[in-house]
């Protein structure tokens, strides 16, 4: 799976200004134009106000935040699944993707033409959500056909595989055929790995994106009503953003300037540091520190990894001669204030190769090579 969200929608939602604002607003985002039909690639910073807080007590030369990918994929059209339009590139991009931000307009704008003619959240949503159906149910249908040969395999690891894939799959078909995404099933985690060869694009997980305008930014209009309404059936998650307004703050070039202009308009956190946050929750990735006068940096890892393979994070060498790992949590730094009280206090651990590795550690590797 890939560990980047992929930003989809149909045209004129706007997809564009959403992911044009979220890579230009970190001076080291970077924006990578393979070729016309080829996806952007946005590399952006993952806000934390975690980080800024060791760095205060710290006080390191650099302050280095975790990155996350955003991946603006083009050419959904209705037909997508029999090849219309790019549907065949849109579809191979949207399957190497470990996550879907889809960005569903809310906002009525006569000077911007809607595809269908009207606004209508929900006939959007079905338009994706039946093309990307349609994709995998072409895959799960082949894959169905080859499984009573498998289940008669004299390998029993092979045989037993597919007589478990079997009923998981009839009971994904049967979701797909009335045009919804197989995580709708909600699937236990073992019924998941057990069809999990096939990369269902409709078994991603899916942050709808509700793009309002500027009037509707402090409140749920009844376009956002219906997407929660579709999203609470499907197992995804919802946010709300103001394209428009994103791009002014994108423009700004201070934080301080930043703040102000979200303190004017009465909002604490911006719909694209809500989007970031949600794309990297979706992922299953968490955040560990290292913390120094050099240098405090976030480093992302996925949950559940163990202290080895969280080092290999940094360099493959620290993975490769771990010997220990010198952790505390943040909290304790945040409660305590230095490093040396967190020491004092028994919050200062040494810990092995089998130690899993908890979000908001900070972490001093110890190898060998």
């Amino acid at each position: 799976m890939g560990m980047n969200c992929g930003i989809v929608g149909l045209p004129n939602v706007g997809k564009s200004t959403i992911f044009s604002a979220l890579t230009s607003a970190p001076a080291e985002a970077a924006n990578y134009p393979f070729c016309t039909i080829e996806p952007n690639v946005g590399i952006v910073h993952v806000p934390d106000i975690r980080l800024e807080k060791i760095a205060k007590l710290v006080g390191p030369e650099k302050l280095i935040p975790a990155i996350t990918e955003f991946v603006d994929i083009a050419g959904l059209v209705k037909g997508a699944s029999k090849g219309e339009g790019l549907g065949n590139q849109f579809l191979g991009h949207i399957r190497q993707v470990g996550a879907i931000c889809h960005v569903v307009r809310c906002f009525e704008d006569n000077d911007i033409i809607h595809v269908a003619g009207k606004v209508d959240p929900a006939s959007d949503i079905e338009v994706v959500n039946i093309e990307l159906a349609l994709a995998d149910l072409e895959s799960v249908m082949k894959k169905i056909s080859t499984l009573d040969k498998f289940s008669k395999s004299q390998d029993k690891k092979i045989s037993d595989k597919a007589k478990i894939a079997k009923p998981i799959l009839e009971r994904v078909q049967k979701v797909l055929e009335e045009g919804y995404p197989a995580r709708s099933l909600g699937l236990d985690p073992d019924e998941v790995e057990a069809i999990s060869d096939l990369q269902l694009i409709t078994m991603k997980k899916m942050l709808y994106v509700c793009n309002v305008d500027e009037a509707n930014i402090l409140k749920e209009n009844d376009h956002v009503k219906k997407v929660r309404e579709i999203a609470a059936k499907e197992n995804a998650s919802v946010i709300t953003i103001c394209g428009k307004i994103e791009s002014e703050i994108a423009a700004l070039e201070t934080k301080e300037e930043k703040e102000e202009f979200l303190k004017d308009i009465g909002i604490e956190e911006s719909g694209l540091s809500k989007m970031i946050k949600a794309g990297y929750d979706m992922l299953d990735m968490y955040t560990y520190f290292t913390a120094g006068v050099k240098e405090v940096r976030a480093w992302t890892f996925p949950k559940g990894a163990k202290a080895p393979q969280a080092a290999a994070v940094i360099h493959t060498d620290f993975e490769r001669g771990f010997i220990k790992a010198e952790v505390y949590h943040c909290n304790d730094l945040f409660a305590l204030g230095t490093e040396a009280k967190v020491k004092e206090a028994g919050k200062f651990r040494m810990e092995g190769k089998e130690y899993e590795v908890k979000d908001g550690d900070v972490i001093h590797f110890k190898f060998n090579v």
